[in-house]
């Protein structure tokens, strides 16, 4: 399985998502973590979401 990150346009930005065949939501979408999406995150067209960490279990 490949790595996948969560992206989202910077305000005022409109970017296509080559994969879904559309433009990426404002909300952001998860997408894969390749060499387009590097590039776009480059040029500043978009930014990543923060995945947050699960606690461990038994964790106060």
């Amino acid at each position: 399985m490949s790595k996948r990150i969560t992206v989202l346009p910077v305000p005022g930005r409109v970017v296509p998502d080559p994969e879904a065949g559309d433009l990426l939501p404002a909300e952001g979408r998860e997408v894969p973590d390749n060499a387009w999406w590097r590039r776009r995150l480059a040029d500043g067209d978009i930014t990543t979401k923060a995945v947050k960490a699960a606690k461990p279990q038994g964790a106060k």
